[in-house]
């Protein structure tokens, strides 16, 4: 079992409080994220759950029992960080093993606890391997696997590819998700980048100075973000928030679309605008639009093959059934 919930949980540091009291229920088997620009208060709550930091006020449980109070060895919780922190003389086995051998786990019980991490994160081959033999996505997996054999009710990830090449974040990512489909464990996850979350979470918590904007599926906050905040910081590349008399319009201060629900025309359309700068990626191409009162340039998606070029006029129609609308406090109007 894996459910933690907090209750009024609240951090301060002196007179500076980081984290107001806030509510979270994170369900056993669930593949949560907190996501939030820096500095928003992420790894500090990350690390409250482990125990790692003590709580000011209110009660963190565990399968509900308070473990607000307990050290991090006796919540039955594994960490992984940024940094792999793995003993540079110890072989991939013995890295693996040393919480095991912490704990004084019969010899026999630590073999198998380790061929089955090997074996679950394809390290069965380097078990006899020093980490400055292998590359820092194998090193990032014997970091897992030496939270796995601890066998905890719940995993935590603290922005563990931070360190990572963009190629092997993509992988490691993946990896990642599997190996939670596989051990149907509880992991809360920490992450600045939002495609992460999106990509991987079954349920996101979206932080912004230490207040819990919004917590929903991917999607949940994809189509209905309940304020500007979470609208402009989940999707890639991020909503277009268009003030003015164009808001007005649609009875709003504030109106969203998205990159990709903007249709692009050389004919006709409801706005004209001006090519900017383009981003070529392939299979998509983002053109930054200037618009004549609409203050920033917006972004828009279209195919790759797309022939614009910088200076060119075309004309552009937001799909009406997907605008989003904000009040002058930044929250959704139904």
């Amino acid at each position: 079992m894996g459910r933690i919930e907090l209750k009024q949980v609240k951090k301060s540091f002196g007179d500076v409080t980081v984290i107001p009291p806030l509510d979270l229920e994170i369900e056993d088997g669930e593949f949560v994220v907190f996501v939030g620009p820096s500095g928003c208060g992420k790894s500090t709550l990350l690390r409250l759950i482990a125990g790692l930091e003590d709580t000011t006020d209110g009660n963190i449980e565990i399968d509900g029992s308070d473990a607000t109070g307990l050290p991090p060895a006796k919540r039955g919780l594994a960490m992984v960080f940024q940094s792999y922190a793995l003993y540079p003389h110890m072989s991939v086995r013995k890295n693996i093993a040393f919480p095991m051998r912490m704990a004084k786990l019969p010899k026999e019980e630590q073999d198998r606890r380790i061929e089955s991490a090997a074996k679950a994160l394809n390290l069965t081959d380097y078990l006899d391997r020093r980490p400055g033999q292998l590359s820092g996505g194998q090193r990032q997996r014997v970091a897992i696997g030496r939270a796995i054999v601890r066998e905890p009710a719940a995993f935590l990830f603290d922005e563990p590819l931070s360190n990572l090449d963009a190629a092997l974040r993509v992988g490691m990512r993946l990896e990642i998700s599997e190996l939670h489909k596989r051990l149907d464990t509880t992991m809360v996850y920490v992450t600045h980048d939002q495609v992460e979350a999106m990509t991987m979470a079954d349920k996101i918590v979206v932080l912004q100075a230490g207040v819990i904007e919004q917590v929903g599926s991917p999607l949940d906050l994809y189509r209905t973000p309940r304020n500007k905040f979470v609208a402009g910081f989940i999707g890639s590349p991020k909503m277009n928030l268009i003030e003015g008399p164009e808001a007005a319009r649609h009875n709003a201060h504030t109106m969203g679309i998205r990159p990709e629900h903007i249709t692009v025309s050389s004919e006709s359309g409801d706005w004209t605008g001006t090519v900017g700068v383009s981003e070529h990626l392939g299979s998509d191409t983002f053109f930054h639009v200037n618009v004549e009162g609409f203050g920033e340039p917006i972004t828009v998606r279209a195919g790759g093959d797309v022939d614009l070029h910088y200076g060119d006029t075309i004309y552009l129609t937001p799909d009406p059934a997907l605008i989003h609308r904000f009040d002058d406090k930044g929250l959704r109007i139904a």
